[in-house]
């Protein structure tokens, strides 16, 4: 966070002097408006790059690793861990049955099923037991 801040404030102070000196060169008639604009265009052209590698391509990749033996413990078959990673994408059973290409009961069947196998009430109180247990990365 400090990092950011600083960053931000870093590239603020540099505009401003480079706002400062452009307007004194303009004053003076050293250097015509033309090339201050192309100047602060290419100033900014390269901070919006720089931004845009910083902030944006950041991926989170879960470095967690599933606990293989704890679905075959349950009793969780392959269908139903499809499902349960889709419901912890937050997709209904409709969407979720379009994606797996199986019909909206045969979906309510495996929920059913996982909801049992995990103790679990409803679908988001699965999805925190499986992040326990490790089956689903967290």
């Amino acid at each position: 966070m400090k990092k950011t801040i600083l960053s931000f404030s870093g590239i603020i102070i540099a505009l401003l002097i480079l706002f400062q000196l452009s307007k004194y060169s303009y004053a003076t008639g050293d250097i015509s408006i033309e090339i201050i604009i192309a100047i602060v265009a290419l100033v900014f052209l390269g901070i919006g790059i720089y931004l845009n590698k910083k902030s944006l391509h950041n991926t989170y990749i879960p470095t967690l690793k599933i606990n293989t033996d704890k679905l075959e413990e349950l009793g969780i078959s392959k269908r139903e861990y499809e499902v349960l990673v889709e419901i912890s994408k937050g997709l209904s059973n409709k969407e979720i049955g379009n994606k797996l290409f199986v019909s909206e009961s045969t979906v309510k069947t495996h929920v059913s099923s996982l909801l049992v196998k995990l103790d679990a009430k409803r679908r988001t109180q699965a999805i925190q037991k499986a992040k326990k247990l490790h089956i689903l990365p967290s």
